[in-house]
Protein backbone atom coordinates (compact mmCIF):
# COMPACT_ATOMS: atom_id res chain seq x y z
CA UNK A 1 0.00 0.00 0.00
CA UNK A 2 1.40 3.32 -0.90
CA UNK A 3 2.23 6.05 1.39
CA UNK A 4 0.05 9.19 2.08
CA UNK A 5 1.91 11.83 1.15
CA UNK A 6 1.88 14.05 3.97
CA UNK A 7 1.93 18.15 2.56
CA UNK A 8 2.61 20.79 5.46
CA UNK A 9 0.78 24.12 5.48
CA UNK A 10 2.79 27.09 7.03
CA UNK A 11 1.03 29.97 9.04
CA UNK A 12 2.56 32.32 5.68
CA UNK A 13 0.01 30.18 3.51
CA UNK A 14 2.87 28.12 2.05
CA UNK A 15 2.47 24.73 1.33
CA UNK A 16 5.72 22.31 1.56
CA UNK A 17 5.63 18.78 0.29
CA UNK A 18 7.59 16.28 2.29
CA UNK A 19 7.62 13.48 -0.55
CA UNK A 20 9.83 16.11 -2.38
CA UNK A 21 11.31 18.41 -0.32
CA UNK A 22 9.57 21.45 -1.79
CA UNK A 23 7.02 24.27 -1.34
CA UNK A 24 4.27 23.83 -4.11
CA UNK A 25 1.61 25.64 -5.37
CA UNK A 26 -2.04 24.76 -4.94
CA UNK A 27 -1.80 24.23 -9.00
CA UNK A 28 0.47 21.64 -7.90
CA UNK A 29 -2.01 20.16 -5.22
CA UNK A 30 -4.53 19.90 -8.01
CA UNK A 31 -2.46 17.94 -10.13
CA UNK A 32 -1.54 15.65 -7.08
CA UNK A 33 -5.72 15.10 -7.39
CA UNK A 34 -5.67 14.59 -11.19
CA UNK A 35 -2.66 12.04 -10.70
CA UNK A 36 -4.50 10.30 -8.02
CA UNK A 37 -1.85 11.11 -5.73
CA UNK A 38 -3.70 10.47 -2.00
CA UNK A 39 -2.46 13.33 0.40
CA UNK A 40 -3.33 14.99 3.48
CA UNK A 41 -2.61 18.73 4.16
CA UNK A 42 -1.14 19.43 7.80
CA UNK A 43 -0.79 22.11 10.05
CA UNK A 44 2.85 22.55 10.39
CA UNK A 45 2.22 23.52 13.69
CA UNK A 46 -0.62 21.91 15.19
CA UNK A 47 -0.60 18.96 12.75
CA UNK A 48 -4.41 19.32 12.48
CA UNK A 49 -6.03 18.18 8.91
CA UNK A 50 -6.50 21.33 6.13
CA UNK A 51 -7.39 18.80 3.47
CA UNK A 52 -10.77 20.09 2.97
CA UNK A 53 -9.82 23.75 3.70
CA UNK A 54 -6.88 23.63 1.04
CA UNK A 55 -9.63 21.35 -2.06
CA UNK A 56 -12.44 24.11 -0.72
CA UNK A 57 -9.74 26.88 -2.15
CA UNK A 58 -8.86 24.94 -5.06
CA UNK A 59 -12.36 24.74 -5.98
CA UNK A 60 -13.08 28.32 -5.33
CA UNK A 61 -10.09 29.62 -7.25
CA UNK A 62 -11.11 27.35 -10.42
CA UNK A 63 -14.89 28.46 -9.99
CA UNK A 64 -13.58 31.44 -10.76
CA UNK A 65 -12.37 30.72 -14.47
CA UNK A 66 -14.37 29.23 -17.39
CA UNK A 67 -17.40 27.39 -17.30
CA UNK A 68 -18.64 26.96 -13.41
CA UNK A 69 -19.74 23.63 -12.17
CA UNK A 70 -21.82 24.87 -9.03
CA UNK A 71 -24.46 27.84 -9.48
CA UNK A 72 -25.16 30.76 -7.21
CA UNK A 73 -28.68 28.79 -6.65
CA UNK A 74 -26.95 25.22 -5.78
CA UNK A 75 -23.95 26.84 -3.43
CA UNK A 76 -26.97 28.71 -1.76
CA UNK A 77 -28.96 26.14 -1.05
CA UNK A 78 -25.90 24.04 0.47
CA UNK A 79 -25.28 26.95 2.46
CA UNK A 80 -28.74 26.90 3.94
CA UNK A 81 -28.35 23.09 4.51
CA UNK A 82 -25.48 24.07 7.11
CA UNK A 83 -26.84 23.29 10.85
CA UNK A 84 -29.76 21.51 9.17
CA UNK A 85 -30.87 18.50 10.77
CA UNK A 86 -30.69 16.83 7.55
CA UNK A 87 -27.10 18.10 6.58
CA UNK A 88 -25.45 14.46 7.05
CA UNK A 89 -28.11 13.17 4.57
CA UNK A 90 -27.20 16.19 2.35
CA UNK A 91 -23.43 15.43 1.99
CA UNK A 92 -24.47 11.58 1.56
CA UNK A 93 -27.07 12.35 -1.08
CA UNK A 94 -24.52 14.14 -2.87
CA UNK A 95 -21.46 11.65 -2.80
CA UNK A 96 -23.99 9.20 -3.86
CA UNK A 97 -25.02 11.53 -6.66
CA UNK A 98 -21.51 11.72 -7.88
CA UNK A 99 -20.47 8.37 -8.12
CA UNK A 100 -23.79 7.70 -9.91
CA UNK A 101 -22.50 10.15 -12.03
CA UNK A 102 -18.92 8.96 -12.55
CA UNK A 103 -20.05 5.39 -12.82
CA UNK A 104 -22.89 6.23 -15.83
CA UNK A 105 -19.72 8.46 -16.94
CA UNK A 106 -17.34 5.56 -17.24
CA UNK A 107 -20.11 3.21 -18.53
CA UNK A 108 -21.12 5.31 -21.39
CA UNK A 109 -17.23 5.75 -22.46
CA UNK A 110 -17.40 2.30 -22.61
CA UNK A 111 -20.34 1.87 -25.22
CA UNK A 112 -18.78 4.31 -26.48
CA UNK A 113 -15.75 2.45 -27.18
CA UNK A 114 -17.78 -0.13 -28.47
CA UNK A 115 -20.00 1.39 -30.59
CA UNK A 116 -18.59 0.02 -34.25
CA UNK A 117 -22.10 -0.98 -36.03
CA UNK A 118 -24.40 0.68 -33.87
CA UNK A 119 -26.13 3.94 -34.63
CA UNK A 120 -25.46 6.48 -31.58
CA UNK A 121 -29.14 7.52 -31.19
CA UNK A 122 -30.04 4.07 -30.45
CA UNK A 123 -27.25 3.72 -27.74
CA UNK A 124 -27.70 7.41 -26.50
CA UNK A 125 -31.36 6.28 -25.80
CA UNK A 126 -31.01 3.21 -24.65
CA UNK A 127 -28.23 4.76 -21.72
CA UNK A 128 -31.08 7.39 -21.20
CA UNK A 129 -33.50 4.98 -20.60
CA UNK A 130 -31.13 2.64 -18.35
CA UNK A 131 -30.48 6.07 -16.10
CA UNK A 132 -33.81 7.14 -15.49
CA UNK A 133 -34.36 3.49 -14.38
CA UNK A 134 -31.01 3.45 -11.89
CA UNK A 135 -32.21 7.24 -10.85
CA UNK A 136 -35.87 6.33 -9.95
CA UNK A 137 -34.16 3.18 -8.39
CA UNK A 138 -32.09 5.59 -6.32
CA UNK A 139 -35.13 7.91 -4.77
CA UNK A 140 -36.79 5.49 -3.59
CA UNK A 141 -33.82 4.46 -1.85
CA UNK A 142 -33.53 7.46 -0.31
CA UNK A 143 -37.46 8.50 0.04
CA UNK A 144 -38.24 4.66 0.63
CA UNK A 145 -40.53 4.54 -1.66
CA UNK A 146 -42.12 6.70 -4.68
CA UNK A 147 -42.76 10.22 -4.70
CA UNK A 148 -45.43 11.68 -2.66
CA UNK A 149 -47.10 12.76 -5.68
CA UNK A 150 -47.10 9.60 -7.38
CA UNK A 151 -48.56 8.21 -3.81
CA UNK A 152 -51.17 10.39 -3.92
CA UNK A 153 -52.16 9.73 -7.69
CA UNK A 154 -52.18 6.09 -6.90
CA UNK A 155 -54.07 6.78 -3.64
CA UNK A 156 -56.49 9.00 -5.92
CA UNK A 157 -56.83 5.70 -8.68
CA UNK A 158 -57.61 3.65 -5.63
CA UNK A 159 -60.08 5.85 -4.45
CA UNK A 160 -61.73 6.31 -7.93
CA UNK A 161 -61.81 2.22 -8.32
CA UNK A 162 -63.74 1.41 -4.99
CA UNK A 163 -65.90 4.47 -5.58
CA UNK A 164 -66.82 2.88 -8.89
CA UNK A 165 -67.20 -0.48 -7.54
CA UNK A 166 -69.85 0.62 -4.76
CA UNK A 167 -71.96 2.43 -6.93
CA UNK A 168 -72.59 -0.72 -9.32
CA UNK A 169 -72.95 -3.33 -6.54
Amino acid sequence: MPQVRIIKKYPNRRLYDTEISSYITLEDVRQLIVDREEFLVRDAKSGNDLTRSVLMQIIAEHEEHGQPIFSAEMLTQVIRFRGDSLQGVMGNFLERSLQFFLDQQQQFRGQIGSLVGHAPWTLLNSLAERNMELWRSFQQGLGGGAPPAAKARASKARAGKVGSKSKTQ
